[in-house]
């Protein structure tokens, strides 16, 4: 396998090396070059798999001569040790739920194969790495557990000290031994900047960084998998299928992007963002503008004005943007419209759709969720097309139970992981935005 740099400045890369060290030399992302294409047999067969075997299907096939197959089965089995409910609306619409993993965010899907891949090349060569992650919400929690107890691994995780909710503030604050949450006086784009400022600065290469954001590959390819297992599960090839996708820094709605390259039969990706509408405004109208400062909004693992991923987006319809948000390159507009539907989803419209939600069909969802279904009905109401549709449930209700308990009159029931924390203490540092504070914090505690 073999990947390039969005910005196309850096030499190719092997999985590995795009893995281990997160970000190209030229600050680009790395995409692969190429992937598998499974055939309408092949994808039919996965309709009879679990999840961890359809997971083990699809990765020992981009990941063919990277990884031991018998190591990749084991990983996939022991990461992927729980449900994926995909739940019933009505006989057009359905909701896949990926929140019942260890920290009840969809961000534990990748997070624990990225961190599994890593330790295994890791051990390998008997080596240690410094992870630096950015989070706006779930991110940090999900990479803070999915190397926690490592070894030769130290994870550094940096998050706005005003926009994540109790409860994902503890599930990252309370672990200690190899993990360190730092809360940043900033927004999540703040955090996001110093990351990558790090990954650039040659004085902290002795610290052998990575990242575990969805800048990393290593994130990007194991979302593809549940974009798989939902079109196995409820379509049969080739009926098409619509996901609509709550999007903030735009790693999940890449993943579906990689799904429909392997062959899946995608007919229209929504792409539902709450009020930071940079990227619904850019399909639009083909000029990109971030917004500085991201708006706090009730979705709050989607406050992000200016993606990331945005660049990976671009390259694959050709075009080119720097990290900066300046586009080099136009993308073919036509073909990403074609493809892609954003829309913004206000907190209004958030909350009236929690509530919607619950008294039409009688089932909870969080405000992430809630963006994903109203951008899928705006999407049907725009344009009429009623197509088989799949919308994500990003993280468990629990997890913010005050917009729930408002909304519906309903407590939402916690999850074993998320009792296991109300009463662990907590245990963080506190920095500025300015990246020269953070550089000196690495410097001392890990240098």
């Amino acid at each position: 396998m073999k990947l390039y740099s969005t910005n196309l400045n850096a030499p190719e890369a092997s999985f590995k090396e795009a893995l281990i060290n997160g970000i190209a030399p030229d600050r680009g992302l790395y995409m692969p070059k190429s992937l598998p294409r499974f055939s309408k047999e092949e994808i039919g067969a996965f309709k009879h798999l679990t999840y961890p075997e359809i997971a083990y299907a699809v990765l020992s096939r981009i990941l063919e001569g990277e990884v031991d197959e018998n190591s990749l089965k084991a990983i996939a089995h022991e990461v992927y040790n729980y449900d994926v409910p995909l739940e019933k609306i009505d006989e057009k619409t359905y909701i896949m739920r990926l929140d019942r993993g260890p920290t009840a965010s969809f961000k534990d899907f990748a997070a624990r194969m990225m961190a599994r891949l890593m330790q295994y090349y890791l051990d390998q060569d008997n080596s240690s790495l410094t992870i630096l992650t950015a989070t706006s919400g779930d991110t940090g929690s999900a990479v803070a557990h999915a190397f926690y107890g490592f070894d030769n691994i130290n994870v550094v995780v940096l998050f706005p000290v005003a926009e994540v909710s109790e409860r994902q503030r503890k599930q990252m604050t309370t672990l200690n031994d190899n993990i360190r949450a730092i809360s940043i006086d900033g927004k999540f784009d703040d955090c996001q900047a110093m990351v990558k400022q790090a990954f650039a600065d040659e004085e902290l290469k002795p610290l052998n960084l990575s990242s575990a954001n969805s800048i990393n590959i290593g994130r990007l390819i194991p979302q593809s998998l549940y974009y798989i297992y939902a079109y196995a599960k409820l379509r049969s090839f080739p009926e098409e299928i619509i996901f609509s996708i709550p999007s903030g820094n735009f790693g999940n709605m890449m993943g579906c992007v990689l799904a429909k390259t392997m062959g899946i039969p995608v007919k229209k990706i929504i792409a539902s963002v709450n009020e930071n509408d940079e990227v619904p405004e850019f399909i639009r109208t083909g000029k990109y503008q971030k917004i500085v400062p991201s708006k706090n909004c009730l979705s709050n693992a989607m406050n992000v004005g200016h993606p990331s991923n945005l660049a990976r987006l671009i390259a694959i319809y050709g075009g080119e943007i720097d990290e900066r948000g300046n586009i080099k390159k136009e993308p073919d507009m036509e073909k990403l419209r074609n493809d892609i539907y954003s829309g913004s989803v206000t907190d209004i419209e958030t909350k009236e759709t929690i509530r919607e939600i619950y008294g039409n069909y009688g089932l909870l969802i969080e405000p992430h969720g809630a963006v994903g279904i109203k951008g899928l009905f705006d999407y049907r109401d725009k344009t009429g097309d009623d197509a088989f549709a799949v919308t994500l449930e990003t993280a468990d209700p629990a997890k913010f139970p005050e917009h729930v308990r408002k909304e519906t009159g309903i407590e939402p029931q916690l999850p074993q992981s998320l009792k296991e924390i109300e009463s662990r203490e907590e245990n963080m540092d506190h920095l500025s935005a300015e990246y020269a504070s953070f550089k000196e914090y690495l410097k001392k505690h890990f240098m």
